[in-house]
């Protein structure tokens, strides 16, 4: 029991050494604060994949009542901005050259006369492919106001109506996306950060070999120097929560007990993966290439942008090695779909493997690297 007693006392004052460390520098405290919250903010507004605008040319080659009343619907709608009137597509091309409208309409000279035929008339939707996902969302849009406006004008008659509700998420906005996941990154950026640079950091200022001759042994060094950063990334992904539940709004489905339970056995494993380079990395520099070089692919094959089941298959095999990846399919679905611990308990699987393999290692390596 006075074992046990003086171990935690140990890591008691090494936690607080490490958390002095980190606050006491002006830097750091503007870095580990209010850089999170700017991030939050800018990934609340800027990561948005829904149109709140657009702006578009048209070209009416016919100037009938019937292409104009179209041309109406459509500038009616509160997302479309008419920016430009072209009298051919050479303008339009211009227009999308140089990123000032992201589509155009272009009617036909006999768009009136086949709808009085026939009832059916084409007309040409131009979008910049350059971003395939906006010019596909834009080409939606003007099938949903053309197809209202056939209706209303009796030119067509759908037999089959569909009504659509997205589950979980039902205005479809991005943010209710990238927000929670954003959790689970912001603790995984800084835990890396934190935990490669500590022991690194304490080499290059002179202080490592100090802190080696005191009381404390390797393994009390080791869980004192994880145990900040996974604190650190607590606080930090509760600063992001705060901002997406209340500044934003995402509504919060599920249960916080669940969702910090699944972020700490994330942090653990990510802060195995940082004391590991640490240990091997003989200065400070080493230590952000190292990670660098680590976080860009797991964070590109975390499905947090692009989903797994789109990336081929050998790509798709190596993501169950990226823990990154469990959890942000384990916070969204707690945050959105207010999933309990049995819901995603196979999430946690990966998490902890990694966690078993990334400690030990690290404690091998600091053994035998830095002394």
């Amino acid at each position: 029991m006075t074992a046990l007693i003086r171990f935690f006392h140990h890591l008691y004052f090494l936690c607080q050494k490490e958390l002095l460390s980190l606050f006491k520098d002006p830097r750091m405290r503007i870095q580990l604060v209010m850089l999170v919250i700017i991030e939050g903010f800018l990934f609340g507004y800027a990561a948005n994949y829904n149109i709140e605008e657009v702006p578009y040319a048209v070209v009416d080659n016919s100037g009938t009542a019937s292409s104009r009343d179209f041309l109406a619907h459509i500038a009616a709608a509160p997302t479309f901005s008419c920016t430009a009137v072209c009298g051919n597509v050479q303008e339009v091309s211009e227009l999308i050259d140089a990123g000032e409208i992201l589509g155009a309409v272009v009617i036909p000279e006999d768009f009136e006369k086949k709808l009085l035929h026939s009832g059916q008339a084409p007309v040409q939707v131009i979008t910049d492919g350059r971003n395939p996902m906006i010019a596909s969302m834009v080409t939606n849009y003007i099938a949903h106001i053309a197809a209202d406006w056939s209706a209303a004008g009796g030119f067509a008659h759908e037999t089959v109506t569909l009504e659509t509700r997205t589950w979980f998420n039902p205005n479809q906005l991005s943010r209710w996306t990238f927000l929670p996941s954003f959790l689970a990154m912001i603790a995984f950026v800084q835990v890396m950060f934190l935990a490669g640079l500590s022991i690194a950091k304490e080499r290059e200022q002179g202080t490592f070999d100090q802190l080696l001759v005191t009381p404390l042994s390797p393994t009390e060094i080791l869980i004192g120097k994880a145990t900040p950063p996974v604190l650190v990334g607590l606080f930090q992904a509760f600063m992001v929560f705060l901002i997406a539940r209340y500044w934003f709004d995402v509504p919060f489905a599920g249960n916080l007990f669940t969702l910090f339970l699944t972020l700490l056995i994330f942090m653990v494993s990510t802060t195995g993966l940082g004391l590991s380079i640490s240990s091997v990395a003989k200065n400070m520099q080493q230590v952000l290439v190292y990670l660098l070089v680590l976080m860009v692919p797991m964070v590109l094959l975390s499905g947090l942008v692009t989903p797994i089941h789109n990336m081929p298959a050998f790509l798709q095999a190596v993501t169950y090695a990226n823990p990154m990846r469990f959890v942000i399919d384990a916070v969204r679905r707690i945050y959105l779909e207010g999933a309990g611990l049995c819901d995603i308990a196979w999430d946690f699987v990966p998490m902890l493997a990694v966690a078993a393999v990334t400690m030990p290692l690290a404690g091998w390596l600091f053994r035998h690297k830095t002394t």
